[in-house]
């Protein structure tokens, strides 16, 4: 594992730094700090903006081959540019589905035709995409999905729903997995990814209000809504391929920089237990302390993984740990968010309100993106080599 950045990577970093300081200013001052995760409706058309002065830098889409509009970065320069990102307060991506979900899906499984259509208005922060992968019995269990897609007259035919729609309400495009073959003899064949146009009276969106009091995801509904035959990623039925394909690429580079945000939580949860006077109560230190080492260690992994897969080595075994291991640490911190306020936690106190909000969200840590139980079980079968 290499730890260190050549002095290269370093002149990259301060072209990464130098040009946040610059554009993070005016009208995108204010939204510094602004549109994570736990905040993900906050300032939308601020953040869309802020996506296309991206774009306009040339910070978009950065690990993309040059031949698709990226700019062909390294792995460490992918992870420099995230962790400049998150040390400068920058806001959250409303961009991220496209850019580091979709974009990589239609460069590993779509057609020349579909790269030419889809990712030039990814790159350019014009287009925004949302997933349409879960469904009310079709959670971590993703292969029980029940979404309908039928080719007719020319046109593919979705009827179904969707839920948990990141975005769902600014995206002009779903990328969406259906069930097109309901014969199949085995629930994960005949499922096809379909992307589907989210401007077309066959699709309704609803915003599911969560307990932070904000609504940033959203039920989908079809109803006979259609798009071009041509929209399939992939082959016809073999739509979970593609999927879990998606579901690889999305712990890359970026969590290097989600772990900087983390950084940036538990620093504020110090500050408070200073101003609070939790400071002082030692089983309260021996928690932070906690936290501290076991946020370098997920550090140290995440590059340990990173590297591995720079350099074409297989680290399964540590790879898998990634998702269990950061949203159980993230839970404590809001747990420790809690008893650091003591009993202003139990009221929304504005100069605490970004802790009251940071536990709320984690209550949802260890359920999205593979709850911790299905994390577990598949550790021990892949990981571990255990019977099911």
């Amino acid at each position: 594992m290499n730890l260190s950045f050549s002095a290269e990577d370093e002149a990259f970093r301060q072209e990464v730094r130098a040009w946040l300081d610059e554009h993070m200013v005016g009208d995108f001052a204010r939204i510094r700090g602004r549109g994570g995760l736990g905040d993900m409706d906050a300032f939308v058309d601020e953040r869309i903006a802020w996506e296309r002065e991206l774009a306009g830098g040339g910070w978009t889409c950065l690990g993309w081959p040059t031949e698709y509009g990226g700019r062909g970065a390294s792995l460490f320069e992918e992870v420099i540019f995230y962790e400049e990102y998150a040390r400068a307060g920058a806001p959250g991506r409303v961009g991220h589905v496209g850019e580091h979900l979709l974009g990589p899906t239609v460069i590993a499984h779509g057609s020349d035709a579909q790269k030419a259509r889809f990712l030039p208005g990814i790159v350019a922060g014009t287009d925004l995409w949302c997933q349409g992968y879960s469904e009310p019995n079709a959670g971590s269990d993703l292969a029980n999905l029940s979404t309908r897609a039928e080719l007719r007259d020319g046109r593919w035919h979705l009827t179904g729903q969707k839920v948990w729609t990141s975005l769902a309400e600014q995206a002009q495009w779903c990328f969406a997995l259906c069930k097109t073959d309901p014969t199949a003899a085995k629930k994960h064949h005949g499922i096809t990814c379909l992307l589907v146009p989210m401007d077309q009276p066959g699709v309704s969106i609803v915003p599911i209000k969560q307990i932070t009091g904000s609504s940033e995801f959203a039920e989908v509904f079809f109803e006979d809504a259609v798009t071009d035959k041509d929209n399939v990623v992939g082959p016809i039925h073999g739509g979970w391929r593609v999927a879990m394909g998606t579901l690889a690429v999305e712990r890359g580079a970026s969590t290097l920089g989600q772990q900087l945000a983390f950084v940036g939580e538990f620093d504020r949860i110090v500050a408070a237990a200073k101003e609070t006077g939790a400071a002082s109560n030692p089983l309260i230190r021996d928690r932070i302390a906690d936290l501290h080492m076991r946020l370098k260690v997920m550090r140290l992994n995440a590059m340990r993984t990173l590297s591995a897969h720079a350099a074409d080595r297989e680290l399964s075994r540590e790879a898998s740990i990634v998702k269990l291991y950061w949203s159980v640490w993230h839970r404590d911190l809001g747990e420790l968010a809690m008893d650091v306020l003591g009993e202003s936690s139990a009221i929304c106190d504005p100069r605490y309100e970004e802790l009251h909000r940071l536990f709320l969200w984690t209550r949802s840590d260890t359920i999205y993106a593979g709850t911790n139980q299905i994390q577990r079980n598949l550790i021990a079968q892949r990981a571990l080599g255990m019977p099911r």
